[in-house]
C-alpha cells in the first residue's frame, strides 16, 4: 500500500497537538547518541499505537522529522554514475530510473517520531515506498562506484610487481 506522506505528516502533527504531546521538530536522531529501538511499522503501522506507548511512559516530548525529497539526491547519483564502470546500456538504465524520481521533488519522502526513554530512543519510521526505491538504486550505484574507485587504487598500485631484493 503507497501511503501519502504529504497528508500523513499533516495528521500526525494535528494528532500530537491534541494530545497535548510537545512537539519537538528536529533532524533525523544520531543512531550513536543512544540505543535505538524501533517500532515495528510492518505489523503496526499507525503512529497512534507508538504514541500510545509514549503516554503510558509517561512521555511529553516527541521528536519530530518530516524529510522532503530533493531532485539534489537524484542529481548527486547521476555524478556518481561517473565512477562507474557500467556499460553503455547500463549506465542508460540507471539514469533512466534515477530521472523517474524527479517528479517526487518536494514530496514528504520520510517521516520519525522518537523519543528517550530509560536511556534508549524508541523510534517510528516510515518511509515512502518510492524512496526506499530510490535508496536501494542509489546504494547500487555507490556500490559500483567504490568497487570502481578500489579497482583504480589497485592499477596505481606496483601491479603485483615485487622485489626479491
Amino acid at each position: 500500500m503507497e501511503l501519502n506522506l504529504d497528508t500523513l505528516k499533516e495528521e500526525i502533527v494535528e494528532y500530537l497537538k491534541g494530545e497535548g504531546f510537545t512537539i519537538y521538530y528536529g533532524f533525523t536522531r544520531m543512531m550513536d547518541e543512544l540505543p535505538v529501538v524501533y517500532w515495528n511499522v510492518d505489523e503496526r503501522p499507525d503512529f497512534r499505537e507508538f504514541l500510545a506507548a509514549a503516554r503510558e511512559l509517561g512521555v511529553k516530548v516527541i521528536v519530530y522529522m518530516a524529510r522532503a525529497f530533493d531532485s539534489g539526491m537524484v542529481d548527486r547519483a547521476l555524478q556518481m554514475l561517473d565512477d562507474c564502470d557500467f556499460s553503455r546500456d547500463e549506465r542508460r538504465s540507471y539514469e533512466r530510473r534515477l530521472k523517474e524520481f524527479r517528479p517526487y521533488d518536494g514530496f514528504t519522502c520520510a517521516i520519525e517520531l522518537s523519543f528517550d526513554y530509560a536511556a534508549r530512543v524508541y523510534m517510528y519510521a516510515i518511509e515512502a515506498d518510492w524512496y526506499n526505491d530510490f535508496l536501494q538504486l542509489s546504494d547500487e550505484i555507490e556500490a559500483a562506484a567504490q568497487e570502481g574507485d578500489e579497482e583504480d587504487e589497485d592499477k596505481d598500485s606496483m601491479g603485483g610487481y615485487f622485489s626479491r631484493n
